[in-house]
């Protein structure tokens, strides 16, 4: 018999209902990337979170919405997958936005495989309680969840005492990943994360949706810090000409952004290389699902 806990905890939900920045909460660090737009999130993101002698793998999935596109198709089912694969799972809900399309559907999901859940109603700091009530009533008669949290991830109110309580949870396993580790994201991917994000943050409208971030070279340097090399990948010229900017304005903005934000994270120097290439079909090449974990085929 085992003297230490284990077990997988997945954040499911809508687009941009808190996911990351509840997962990113919990652990304590930026394991995630966070922005304003829905869809930020492509792939599977673990963080990994320990505590005494019990260690819980979150696992930070896609929004779900109505996927059109092949990649959009193999984020959607990407999430579905973490469903069945978690110890617990945890069904994150805007207070704001309530019961949307998006939620419906990952409702209707739930129901058809029999799944429970527990929810998780988010940004509980932006409505008042009685218009809370009637939304915590309306999920509840689903029958789906065991469990009901009221939190506001952003500023951390009552995150702690769901962490508590998913501690309790865990089954008697042995741990999965070193006591140490916050992730299990490769620093290639990771980087490219995290650039990428800033790329959502300096640009405006949909443009964002049509980028890809791919880092070619992570070599550390010593004392001289860490080289970066990273490929970020567009569609059209006319797009390339505007993460390019005036005279190369916007990807120094971007690449100054990463770079310190990489820095902080590392806490070495970082010497960070951007690339801007036209490749019009990048949400075709199998190797860049590959690279993120996502299934090509989905």
């Amino acid at each position: 018999m085992t003297d230490t806990f284990c077990g997988f905890v997945s954040l499911i939900g809508a687009s941009n209902v808190g996911k990351s920045t509840l997962m990113n909460r919990f652990i304590g660090e930026k394991v995630s990337i966070v922005t304003p737009k829905v869809q930020t999130t492509r792939s599977r993101i673990r963080g990994i979170y320990v505590k005494d002698n019990t260690q819980i793998v979150f696992v930070d999935t896609p929004g779900v919405f109505q996927s059109k596109t092949r990649l959009e198709k193999a984020m959607v089912s990407s999430a579905f997958e973490s469903i069945s694969d978690a110890d617990e799972v945890l069904f994150l809900v805007d207070a704001l936005k309530g019961m949307d399309k998006n939620t419906s559907i990952l409702l209707d999901r739930l129901k058809e495989t029999h799944q429970n859940a527990i929810l998780v109603i988010n940004k509980i700091d932006l409505v008042s309680k009685e218009q809370l009530l009637p939304l915590i009533e309306k999920l509840n008669k689903t029958g789906v969840f065991t469990d009901t949290f009221l939190v506001s991830a952003e500023k951390g109110d009552c995150t702690e005492t769901l962490l508590d309580f998913l501690v309790k949870k865990m089954p008697p396993l042995p741990f999965m990943f070193p006591a140490d580790e916050v992730s299990d994201l490769p620093n290639l991917l990771f980087t490219a994360e995290i650039t990428r994000e800033k790329l959502f943050l300096f640009l405006q409208q949909e443009l964002p949706y049509s980028i890809a971030v791919k880092t070619s070279r992570f070599e550390d340097k010593g004392d001289k810090g860490l080289v970066i090399e990273q490929n970020i990948f567009t569609q059209r010229d006319s797009q390339k000409a505007i993460i390019l900017g005036k005279k190369g304005s916007m990807i120094k903005k971007i690449g100054m952004s990463s770079k310190a934000e990489l820095e902080k994270l590392f806490e070495r120097p970082i010497h960070l290389y951007l690339f801007v290439k036209v490749k019009s079909k990048w949400e075709d090449d199998p190797s860049f699902y590959q690279s993120i974990g996502l299934d090509f085929n989905a």
